[in-house]
């Protein structure tokens, strides 16, 4: 589906119900916990050697640091050294949330294509690293960096801009895993356009999934927040599934209206 096909649905989109989607998310959710749980739980592993790499240097530096000090706290040696840590802590953070942010994009896609298997009953490979293989790699790890930018500037602008950014932020995911050979630059506009469109019923819808989510994992023990979490991505799944549909959809209309001109 091309961009100008997807905005033009956007543009024309009907309004949404708001029950309608909470209920769908919900039926859905029944088919999908697993799935959803194991998207977390691969989250947490692979972040790991992400924060490990981050670490090591980190170490390594207050080891030397140890070593070297030697009281004159204004040597001109320990004032260079305390500038290289610092750059390499800051280098490290940046690496840190930019692969976070990339992971976390990448798995939350491919959740999403495994929702559309689930929800339309289709046949086919629950892939949690299809976006991290050779065609689509780069692009995850670009995308995950313009992710935290965005979401970065919007935090510094007093907090308020974020609040605003988290609905179009949501959608450039669920964009990504539908569309995936759109440029960058094509995703992050339909995801704006898209939560623009729809940015009240999205909120709503978010921050009460969301929220339930929440209240009902921490019933379950605790523990429990890891098995509810995907609950709170659903509504934008079925938003985007409304407003745009699927490729597979279009062309059985096609097949559709082709038949009944017979």
């Amino acid at each position: 589906m091309s961009p100008t096909e997807i905005n033009t649905k956007i543009v024309n989109a009907n309004p949404l119900d708001f029950g309608t989607i909470f209920n769908q998310s919900i039926a859905l959710f029944k088919k999908v916990w697993v799935q959803g749980l194991v998207m977390v739980l691969l989250n947490m592993v692979l972040a790991i050697p992400v924060v490990m790499i981050v670490y090591i240097p980190l170490l390594f530096f207050g080891f030397i640091s140890a070593l070297t000090m030697d009281g004159d706290y204004e040597s001109y040696g320990q004032a260079g050294l305390s500038i290289a840590m610092v750059l390499v802590l800051i280098v490290a953070y940046v690496f840190m949330i930019v692969a976070m942010s990339a992971i976390g994009l990448g798995l939350k896609a491919a959740f999403y294509r495994i929702c559309k298997l689930r929800d339309l009953e289709q046949i086919g490979k629950e892939d949690y690293f299809y976006f991290f293989k050779k065609p689509y790699l780069g692009k995850t790890i670009k995308l995950g960096a313009a992710f935290t930018g965005i979401a970065l500037v919007a935090t510094m602008l007093c907090f308020l801009p974020i609040i605003y950014a988290v609905v179009p932020l949501s959608f450039i995911v669920v964009v990504y895993a539908f569309n995936p050979d759109l440029s960058i630059s094509e995703i992050i506009k339909l995801g704006f356009d898209l939560g623009n469109k729809k940015w009240l019923i999205s909120f709503g819808l978010m921050f009460v999934s969301g929220f339930l989510a929440m209240i009902v994992g921490f019933l379950m023990c605790g523990f429990g927040i890891y098995v509810t979490a995907a609950f709170g991505q659903l509504p934008s799944y079925f938003i985007y599934k409304d407003v745009v549909g699927f490729d597979g959809d279009d062309e059985q209309m096609r097949r559709i209206e082709q038949l009944s001109t017979f």
